[in-house]
């Protein structure tokens, strides 16, 4: 079953936090820290956020198996860009001993939902290039590259 985020689920969203950050250091520690995106606290105040939805999957004892945080764009007034209504998934995690059940295909399309139910144009979010497991996963979801972000490290 996919929900909104309450506050009793705020431990295991932040011990699913930790499971990210430790794939993006492995990934690229020359740019991640081991540690939590956010902290309890900024948790329980983006819980409150209607701006910042998060979606939960949950087991039948209702116990969190994985997240999605969303954030609803727009460019009002922006000189170049139209003023599109966009969702996008800032984090979309699965605990990694429970991956390859779909949870995250479930999250995925409870989050793509949310956007058409709210008038979204589209959906978007950042994969990073090291972490080829989520690049294939959102592949297989249909998903497109929209921009392509490039570095030199000097």
């Amino acid at each position: 079953m996919i929900r909104q985020a309450i506050e009793k689920d705020i431990p295991v969203i932040s011990d699913l936090l930790l499971q990210v950050c430790l794939v993006h250091h492995q990934g690229r520690p020359d740019l991640f820290n081991v540690g939590r995106k956010y902290s309890e606290e900024e948790l329980k105040n983006l819980l409150t956020d209607e701006s910042r939805p998060i979606l939960v999957a949950v087991d039948e004892n209702d116990k969190v198996l994985g997240y999605c945080f969303c954030i609803y764009q727009r460019h009002i007034d922006h000189a170049v860009m139209t003023d599109i209504k966009t969702l996008y998934i800032d984090d979309l995690c699965v605990d990694e001993s429970l991956r390859g059940r779909h949870i995250g295909k479930e999250l995925y399309e409870a989050a793509c939902r949310l956007a058409r139910e709210n008038g979204c144009y589209n959906l978007t979010l950042n994969v990073w290039s090291c972490n080829r497991s989520a690049l294939r996963f959102y592949e297989a979801q249909g998903l497109v590259p929209q921009k392509i972000g490039m570095e030199v490290i000097l």
